[in-house]
């Protein structure tokens, strides 16, 4: 089977986001790169699906010269080849990347056949969107899932599992498909030396997509307000004791 992943290289989690001056985009200067956590596990049951099925697995990422660093990643993970739809860094809103993205599957296809799988995350980890996997099911008239924690190839189809209040959700797609996951789908592997190796000649078909004239505008962005913590001072030595007693009450813990 032939199956694609699309990644996205995002400012590692974790990291303190900061935003440029005119609020347009994330102070990347001093921040590390990665793919995202849920595009991670893609690539993971990618390589685990070819594995086991046999055929080929491609890695494609729209994104600016450095993404190459991501694409490597993934094919000293076990991807056989890349795509590498590049730009000059400026973000490409969600129309203008499906129609980069989906033009480059079908170039592809018509080159090598179609891909029985497509996968991507469910959000990207910095704008977090939800929009392009199923913009490209749309835009290919594909079936699609979305937000699936377990994938299994049966003939001519793939089931997918999507976690439910008090149990699973369960689809069965006709192939070929798309599909969106999300993290703990599996444990990724790590890139090994010998990996990093052969990744290092692994073919990347490059390509410099023109973004169409955006029809939605950015007005501004902004970082989320973090948890707020408070320490209330209860007194001090054994003054403090009976307040603690009447806090214990009042939360339930002592009667």
């Amino acid at each position: 089977m032939k199956i694609l992943v699309c990644v996205k290289r995002v400012p590692m989690t974790g990291g303190k986001m900061v935003l440029t001056a005119d609020e347009q985009a994330l102070e990347t200067k001093h921040l590390g790169f990665t793919i995202s956590p849920h595009e991670e596990c893609g690539v993971e049951e990618a390589i685990r699906l070819v594995d086991a099925h046999g055929g080929e697995s491609v890695v494609l990422t729209l994104g600016p010269p450095e993404a190459l660093e991501q694409l490597r990643d993934a094919m000293a993970m076990g991807m056989s080849r890349a795509i590498h739809l590049e730009t000059d860094g400026g973000e490409f809103d969600p129309e203008a990347t499906v129609a980069a993205i989906t033009a480059a599957i079908r170039d592809d296809e018509a080159a090598s056949g179609p891909f029985d799988l497509i996968l991507l995350g469910n959000e990207s980890a910095d704008s977090g969107g939800y929009q392009v996997g199923l913009r490209i099911a749309r835009a290919l008239g594909r079936p699609c899932a979305t937000g699936i924690k377990a994938i299994a190839v049966e003939a001519g189809s793939v089931r997918c599992e999507q976690e439910a209040g008090g149990g699973r959700d369960v689809y069965a797609l006709p192939l070929p498909a798309v599909a969106t996951v999300l993290e703990g789908l599996n444990l990724p592997r790590y890139p090994s030396v010998p990996g990093r190796m052969r990744a290092k000649s692994k073919p990347v078909a490059a390509s410099q997509p023109s973004p169409e004239r955006p029809r939605l505008e950015r007005v501004r962005l902004a970082v989320p307000p973090g948890s707020a913590k408070e320490a209330v001072v209860l007194g001090r030595g054994a003054e403090a004791a009976a307040a603690v007693v009447d806090l214990l009450e009042q939360i339930g813990v002592a009667r």
